[in-house]
Order: C-alpha cells, then structure tokens, then sequence
C-alpha cells in the first residue's frame, strides 16, 4: 500500500486539532493520527522545544503508519525551527506523497477559538502569545494556507479535493 502523508500545522487555538481529527473520521478506518498534543504531552511529558523525545517519537509513528495505512496525518504546531527536519525526512519516507496545510489564522481568532474549548482553563492568551509563531510556513512546494475564511466543514472539501486530485 502507498501511503500519503498530511500534515496540518499552525499556531494554538487554530483548529487543526478539530481539523485532524474531523478528517481521520471523514476517511475512514485506518487512517492514522499522529497528534503533537498527544505524543509531547500525554506521551512523553515534555517541553516543546530543539530536541525534544517527541519529535522523534512523532516521526516514529508516522513511519509505522507508512505502507500500512493509506492516510498518515501529522497535527500540531510543530514549530518549523524544531520539526522542519523531521517533516522534510518524513516526506522522503513516503516518497514525496503528501499534502501540507499551514493554519495562517490571526491571533485575536486564536484566542477567541480557545476561549470556547473545553480546557480554555489549562492556559491563556499570556502563553498563547509566548508561543505564537508569525507565518511559520514549511515552505514545501505542496504547501497550503488556511486563513480563518474557511470553515471546519470547507477546510474538510478543500483536504478531500485535493486527496482526490493528488
């Protein structure tokens, strides 16, 4: 089986998680989801960083998932500073068969979308803030920008078109 890799990043609070995890659904069975909240937090239980155990546990997964599962989607903020290596050799190991969607939603909208979450309580705007990254692109040639214009629904046909047109 050839895989396909996805990637969907960008700062808190704007929707990839909601995204990811709305797209693995609307596949279908299988489909693997490799959530940078999960594996740094839950998982390993450390601080984001240069370095971290998770950035190579991320990649792990994901490389499982290649040739066993037709979708391999990685979430998170994913810093490019930190990640940029770990997503260029992923798209190595799946032979150049990904797409990437960068989340380019302005912060005010970030911290309104967090605000209405459930663990709005865990942290604010002040941390929001110390973690924002301006316009981190990958800059991969498959590269795409969501702006806050879309929403979850199109953000889901805009992904499914492209799978169908990749």
């Amino acid at each position: 089986m050839k895989s396909k890799l996805i990637i969907i990043r960008g700062n808190s609070g704007a929707g990839k998680t909601t995204v990811a995890k709305t797209l693995q659904k609307t596949i279908g069975r299988g489909t693997l989801l490799v959530a940078q909240d999960v594996v740094r937090r839950e998982m390993m239980f450390v601080k984001d960083g240069k370095d971290n155990l998770a950035i190579d546990l991320m990649k792990r997964i994901a490389e499982y998932g290649n040739g066993k599962s037709k979708f391999v989607i990685v979430e998170g903020i994913t810093a490019a500073k930190w990640y940029g290596d770990m997503f260029n050799e992923l798209i190595d190991d799946f032979d150049d068969r990904y797409l990437a969607y960068y989340f380019d939603i302005p912060f005010e909208e970030t911290v309104r979308r967090h605000n209405l979450k459930p663990n709005s309580h865990e942290f604010g705007e002040k941390e929001m803030r110390r973690w924002w990254n301006e316009k981190d692109f990958l800059n991969l040639d498959k590269e795409k920008v969501i702006t806050s214009d879309y929403s979850v629904t199109e953000t889901i046909n805009f992904i499914i078109k492209d799978i169908e047109d990749d």
